[in-house]
């Protein structure tokens, strides 16, 4: 994956790479993939549109997001969401005033258990990086699709709020059935390790005699 729409493509979707276990070598088997998959051909198309959105601003802020989530089975049989999202800017000047609202997560499907779902930030530097986590936990059993996030920020060439969208995540299957896991019985282990150490000594001791009798008898 050497060509810059190859890499550029491996930058934004990685969780699709990843999912998928696409191998993705020539911008030509990029474009037929992207073809053959609504999904991905709509957000290339919206990428495309705010590439020359920026190109045409000139000098300007590009702001790309990836979101990311995973799943947390507690011990009570409780399970709680991770939620990160990374802010890149990879134009050529700060952005100002960034804020970033999640608000894909329904109050009457998931609690916030830590940090918020909104965030902001006085500046993100032309380069720059930013990212912010929360974790909450699921009222309800059932496959949940997440929207993107929504990263609003201003440029000093424009008086207009600018927005950006983040990547979106892969669905979520909230208190799916698990087979129950094989786990080593620690506490049998504790209580009769000290009987089993015995039985394997003496076992090992009545072997050791009984091999040289069986090879003398051999020799005989």
């Amino acid at each position: 994956m050497n060509e810059p729409w190859c890499r550029l493509f491996k930058f934004i979707f990685p969780f699709l790479i990843k999912e998928k276990n696409i191998k993705v070598t020539s911008s030509g088997r990029l474009m037929a993939m992207l073809i053959g998959n609504p999904l991905m051909k709509a957000f290339f198309i919206i990428f495309l549109v705010s590439a020359a959105t920026a190109t045409a601003t000139g000098d300007a802020p590009f702001i790309i997001a990836h979101k990311k989530a995973s799943l947390n089975r507690l011990k009570s049989g409780a399970e709680r969401v991770s939620v990160s999202v990374d802010i890149y800017n990879q134009g050529f000047t700060a952005a100002y005033d960034v804020s970033l609202i999640d608000n894909s997560w329904p109050q009457d499907a998931f609690d916030i258990v830590s940090g918020n779902t909104s965030h902001s930030w006085q500046k993100l530097d032309a380069g720059g990086h930013l990212s912010h986590s929360f974790e909450l936990e699921a009222k309800r059993k059932g496959m949940f699709h997440g929207a993107p996030a929504v990263i609003y920020f201003r440029i000093p060439t424009k008086a207009v709020q600018q927005e950006a969208y983040s990547t979106p995540i892969l669905p979520l299957d909230i208190l799916e059935e698990r087979p129950p896991e094989k786990k080593f019985e620690w506490r049998l282990m504790a209580k009769y390790g000290s009987q089993i150490s015995v039985i394997s000594i003496v076992v090992l001791f009545i072997y050791l005699i009984i091999t040289p009798s069986k090879a003398s008898k051999k020799k005989r």
